[in-house]
């Protein structure tokens, strides 16, 4: 069979979706290097900062990995911003969910919002609530966010910090992929 006889997915049958799902299987076997590929495309332009956010992406997996984070999170660390260049407005929620079936639930809910708890150091100077991250005071995850922008996020924005290169992290990067997905523990589907 070189392709199904199908047009539309209800008329498949069994052995045309077994056939379509080991064509697509190779596929999963990329994602490392597709997500490589959207933090490699952060280097480039500073936008006014110190250094740009694929040097900003490396210093603040660096905090983490020098502050004793377990590798997971290191990783997280690593590729909280990839979804800046798809979009810049919701990249914490893009990155977060590309990471979902492979991290546990607290690292990917301080992926999606770290965003707001980022603004927490700079929305006052440009007339946003700078504590719109209490809106979610009481959350169980509440405290790992703050601590991911107060220690690692919010801290890496320094030209003469001596950042690892990413040859070091991206072995990280393969076994975190190289994961059977939904299988960690906080990773369930909803």
């Amino acid at each position: 069979m070189k392709s199904v006889s199908f047009t539309r997915m209800a008329d498949g049958t069994r052995e045309e979706y077994q056939f379509l799902e080991r064509q697509w299987s190779p596929s999963r076997g990329q994602l490392a290097d597709n997500v490589l590929g959207l933090l490699v495309r952060l280097e480039g332009p500073t936008f006014g900062y110190p250094i740009d956010r694929y040097q900003h992406s490396l210093q603040t997996a660096t905090r983490a990995l020098r502050d004793g984070a377990d590798e997971e999170t290191v990783v997280c660390a690593l590729l909280h911003d990839i979804g800046d260049t798809l979009a810049p407005e919701n990249h914490g929620a893009l990155t977060a969910e590309i990471l979902k079936p492979y991290v546990s639930a607290e690292n990917y809910w301080v992926v999606a919002h770290h965003p707001v708890f980022q603004g927490y150091y700079f929305w006052h100077h440009l007339d946003k609530d700078r504590n719109a991250r209490d809106r979610y005071a009481g959350h169980p995850f509440y405290d790992a966010c703050a601590r991911f922008c107060e220690r690692w996020d919010q801290e890496s924005f320094d030209p003469d910090y001596d950042t690892v290169g990413l040859e070091f992290f991206e072995p990280m990067v393969r076994r975190l992929f190289d994961r059977e997905p939904w299988t960690r523990p906080g990773t369930e589907r909803e």
